[in-house]
């Protein structure tokens, strides 16, 4: 089962991610047993058990009726993968480049807010297991560690700095000149949380960590915000629940911004970044990737935020079909989130013409069960599913994945 001793092994620039299979079937022989199982409706259930419900609700809950979320996974069941048979891929090579970056796989670790409330630790084990993969990183606005603090536990690994966008330029350019000097070295604006979207539960029980003074850190660690805390006459450490709620609604703000703000942050992160690239995350329409690439945008990321935004709207994988076959693809780097579960929506995503695959909830679960090294077993578990299926399935290289591979289900 996956041969250690393999020669093939030697030759290969990426790991041997399937030996990870292996190792977790030889730990009987031990006296171990593997960590959990990563079967995701296994995982959601384990975190379920594990988290507080407010946790809970906060990490399961999405937009109005759910239908957005069912779409993201009804979706990927649509598209079935063809597998080919007799083709040589003992030296697989899971490998791709981002944004100037030489990365193990097309898989980073999607933007996710307050991560203290599914682990004490918040955003430091995910931003470590990241680091030791050489899978990109990105931070959230809503991340409940300072900037500073996470990039020292990504150490070298590649990271991207996911803006929401406050309406206060100064704060703007703080948190983002924060990011660059802290080495995250993408700026990605997402467009589609102004305010959170409408999740029963959390409504039904209050459930806002920042309104219990919990996990505001990022913010309340800013020299510009800590200006505004003293214009307003608060002092976090005697009134943490208002100062929590000030930075979180100067960020989901409820106040949309517009296109013709778009130039002006494009310009700022060029300017303190030195030309680094820039992204939009929450594309959903032609319209809208077309006009990302007129107003200069490097990427966008095709998502729905994984339904957790707009109830009833359109897949996230029929949206990026749509993004591609307009011909977007040809003049912007293309990413994709929302509903992925494992190795063969990776490969879907790609195949319809994703350059790279986000993905969030997973990491989650993992870091709510059991911390870095649940995040880390979630992970290498993926990798090792990806690494795996293109063994099987006849893929020697990401870039051979395409439309070609797909058929849909009748």
């Amino acid at each position: 089962m996956s041969d250690p001793n393999n020669p093939n092994i030697k030759n290969r620039t990426t790991p041997q991610w399937g030996l990870y299979q292996r190792e977790n079937f030889w730990k009987p022989n031990t006296g171990e047993q593997p960590l959990f199982n990563t079967d995701p409706g296994k995982l959601k259930e384990l975190a379920r058990e594990k988290l507080s419900q407010n946790g809970w609700h906060y990490a399961s809950s999405n937009a109005g009726m759910s239908t957005t979320h069912l779409a993201n996974r009804q979706a990927f069941f649509r598209h079935r993968i063809i597998p080919l048979q007799l083709v040589d891929t003992n030296i697989r090579d899971t490998k791709v480049e981002i944004f100037g970056h030489k990365v193990s796989a097309p898989i980073g670790f999607a933007p996710i807010g307050i991560n203290k409330i599914y682990h004490p630790l918040g955003e430091l084990p995910v931003a470590q297991v990241a680091n030791e993969l050489n899978i990109p990183y990105c931070l959230s606005t809503a991340g409940s560690i300072p900037i500073e603090t996470v990039a020292k536990a990504n150490g070298q690994g590649p990271r991207f700095f996911q803006l929401y966008m406050p309406h206060d330029d100064e704060l703007t350019l703080s948190l983002l000149k924060r990011a660059w000097d802290s080495g995250f070295d993408a700026c990605i604006l997402t467009t589609d949380t102004w305010q959170l979207g409408w999740r029963h539960n959390d409504v039904a029980t209050g459930n806002y960590a920042f309104y219990r003074g919990i996990g505001a850190d990022l913010g309340l660690s800013d020299p510009v915000f800590k200006k505004r805390l003293e214009a307003a006459g608060i002092d976090p450490t005697k009134e943490p629940e208002k100062a929590g709620a000030m930075w979180i609604d100067s960020v989901w703000h409820g106040r949309a911004w517009t296109w013709e703000k778009i130039p002006w942050l494009i310009k700022e992160w060029k300017r303190i970044s030195g030309g680094r690239p820039f992204v939009l995350k929450g594309i959903q329409s032609v319209q809208d990737a077309e006009k990302a690439v007129e107003v200069g945008c490097d990427g966008i990321i095709v998502s729905n935020h994984a339904g957790r935004q707009v109830d009833g709207a359109i897949a996230s994988l029929d949206a990026l079909e749509n993004i591609v076959q307009a011909g977007v693809g040809q003049k912007v780097y293309i990413m994709f989130d929302s509903g992925v579960r494992g190795a063969a929506d990776v490969v879907k995503a790609l195949a319809l013409g994703a350059k790279f695959v986000f993905v969030g909830r997973l990491w989650v679960w993992g870091l709510s069960i059991a911390g870095y090294t649940g995040v880390k077993h979630v992970m290498k578990s993926l990798l090792a599913d990806l690494d795996i299926l293109m063994d099987v399935g006849g893929i020697q290289t990401v870039d051979q994945i395409n439309k070609s591979l797909l058929g849909k289900s009748t």
